[in-house]
């Protein structure tokens, strides 16, 4: 995991997010890091879905579960873009949550993003200026 990350959000666990352990659910997770992807995008000008132009596919995710959520927990997310190539990068994801004046690791993740032309159904070139756009969301 990269020690220093560039953008932060915040996205409160929903009783859906749930299941019947009582905890935040492993599918849960990998949705809350995709809002949290597209809170991210956002912040950088970056649409991840964009008819015409390029867009981004998911190549691949990781996850790694650190701690218990629960429903009302306010999830912290830090992400941080690295490891940019001509067609792709990966994008790094912390969870967190406080709760009773502590702050909890929740999970970590990664996803492998790739630049994707779906009117072609092709791989993409990694758009001029998107790296340092994507470097620098905050």
């Amino acid at each position: 995991m990269p020690e220093h990350f560039t953008f932060r959000t915040n996205i409160p666990v929903r009783i859906t997010d749930v299941n019947y352990g009582g905890h935040v659910g492993n599918d849960a997770i990998l949705s809350i890091i995709h809002e949290a992807r597209l809170h991210f995008l956002t912040a950088a000008g970056v649409k991840e879905l964009d008819p015409g132009h390029t867009s981004l596919i998911m190549a691949d995710a990781a996850l790694v579960f650190k701690g218990e959520g629960f429903h009302g927990d306010v999830f912290t997310i830090s992400v941080t873009a690295t490891e940019f190539s001509a067609f792709g990068f990966e994008l790094y994801y912390r969870i967190t949550s406080d709760r009773d004046g502590r702050s909890f690791l929740i999970a970590e993740a990664k996803t492998g993003m790739l630049c994707f032309d779906y009117t072609v159904r092709k791989l993409a070139r990694l758009p001029e200026g998107w790296e340092e756009r994507l470097s620098q969301a905050k």
